[in-house]
């Protein structure tokens, strides 16, 4: 079986919008850090809001057969709480394009990317006395919406 690009030459351009989600489980004493802006790497939702910008411009050069397509507007939303569990930090990514191709997949490629900065940059917070991460796990990296609007913003 051969691989290829999908051709969507003869398709319309609408404006696509899509939003994901995806949620980082951490210590309590973590997501306080977070949140008082005591983590030693620096400001990790500024941090992992410019890589998740940076990661859905770029999903294209990521995943081989997505399409490159213009970006109109990216919006990156963090939630961080406790629970009885611990601490988590939720992202949500939005992504707004003008195109022939929908924009999940750049919106997932983003709240990986997020998810994967937030751990790097609290991991020294998160170790054990092993070095390894037990109580640390991405969850449900998920598509909440994919909207498709034909006439708009064109």
């Amino acid at each position: 079986m051969r691989l290829g690009m999908v051709d969507i030459s003869a398709k319309e351009d609408v404006v696509r919008i899509s939003e994901a989600y995806g949620r980082l489980r951490l210590k309590r004493d973590t997501v306080l850090a977070i949140e008082r802006g005591e983590v030693p790497k620096g400001d990790v939702l500024s941090c992992a809001e410019t890589a998740a910008i940076l990661a859905v411009k770029n999903t294209p050069f990521t995943i081989p057969l997505c399409h490159p397509i213009g970006i109109s507007g990216v919006s990156v939303d963090f939630n961080l709480g406790c629970d009885g569990d611990g601490g988590v930090v939720e992202v949500f990514v939005t992504v707004k394009s003008v195109g022939k191709t929908g924009v999940e997949m750049e919106a997932l490629h983003g709240v990986a990317v997020a998810l994967l900065t937030i751990w790097d940059m609290v991991k020294g917070l998160e170790k054990d006395d092993s070095g390894n991460y037990p109580t640390t796990k991405i969850e449900e990296i998920r598509v909440l919406s994919k909207v498709k609007r034909a006439g708009e913003g064109q």
